[in-house]
Parts: structure tokens; sequence; C-alpha cells
């Protein structure tokens, strides 16, 4: 009889360490996947603070836009967004941001959550002849690893200088989050 109670007590012990093995691949099943497209909305932050200093010639200022999750689930954001911006003149055309060189980090967005990212721009006066700025528009956003995009209008007015070909420009975009 007591073989009979160690042979039970043992397949207990196994189910019990089969279960608990089980349990961190359950909880990996539960990390949350990337934030697409159609999981967030975006705009400009437009608040006192963070409106940039477009009057300032000469000095890099910073414009910010925002992710929120307006999905129901927990979804992260990580790298650099797609940001080209579209010009006002007809000389202008698209000019597709460079990225700087900070890391990446992942940042997990629960709903409604919101991470920005920052661009840092080079204003320029208006009087700058015509081919040396860049006059912004709009702002096609397409978020880390996606292909759709968000349509932003510009709401801040001034103008770039134009280094659309430049190696190392004044004007170029941060990793969400940082």
């Amino acid at each position: 009889m007591k073989s009979k109670l160690s042979a039970v007590a043992l397949a207990a012990v196994v189910v019990a360490g089969t279960a608990a093995a089980a349990a961190p691949a359950s909880a990996a099943a539960a990390k949350p996947t990337r934030c697409h497209t159609a999981d967030l909305k975006a705009g400009f932050a437009t608040g006192g603070d963070a409106k940039p200093e477009m009057g300032r010639s000469g000095k890099q200022t910073q414009a910010y836009i925002w992710f929120t999750n307006r999905s129901k689930r927990t979804c992260t954001l990580s790298g650099f967004a797609g940001v080209d911006m579209i010009g006002a003149q007809k000389t202008d055309g698209t000019w597709s941001l460079a990225r700087s060189s900070k890391k990446p980090e992942t940042i997990p967005l629960g709903p409604g959550d919101t991470v920005d990212l920052s661009i840092t721009l080079l204003p320029v006066a208006a009087s700058t002849p015509q081919k040396e700025k860049f006059v912004p528009a709009r702002f096609l956003v397409t978020p880390p690893n996606e292909t759709a995009h968000f349509t932003l209008k510009w709401p801040f007015g001034g103008q770039i200088l134009k280094q659309d070909g430049a190696t190392h420009p004044a004007t170029y975009l941060d990793p969400v989050g940082l």
C-alpha cells in the first residue's frame, strides 16, 4: 500500500512540475505585439511648450508628433517612424527626413497611452532665397515597421533650411519615445 501512495505522490509532483513549466510559455503568448497603423492615431503636439520656435532662424528647434494607442490591447512601438515632408513651394517636392544616431527602445502602449517622437528642425528667415528654404505643408508619418501612413497638416508655419540631399542635415528625426 505504501508503494502505491508513493507512486501517486510522485505522479502528482510530475504533473505539478509540468504545469509550472507550461506557465512561462503561456505568459510568452501574452507578450504584446507591435502596434499597427490601424491601432494608432497621430498628430502634432501643439501645446505652448511643444511648439517649435519657427521664428528663430539659424537655431535648431523641435516639433513633436504623437502616437496614441486607440485599440483595446497593449501593443509596442520600436524604432523610427518614416517621416516625409511635403513642401508648399513648387520647388520643394518631398523630403524624407534622416534619422538620428540614437538607439531605439521598445515602448509598450496600453489602450489610450501616448508616445511621441521629436523632429529637430533648422528654421530660416522668410527672406532666405527660395532655393535654400523648404516650406512645410504636410507630413506623411508612417509608424515604425508599417507601410500605411498618416497625413498631417503642418500647423506651425515658417520655413526650414533646405538640406534634403545633405549627409548630416540639421533637420532630422529621433526614434519613437526618445
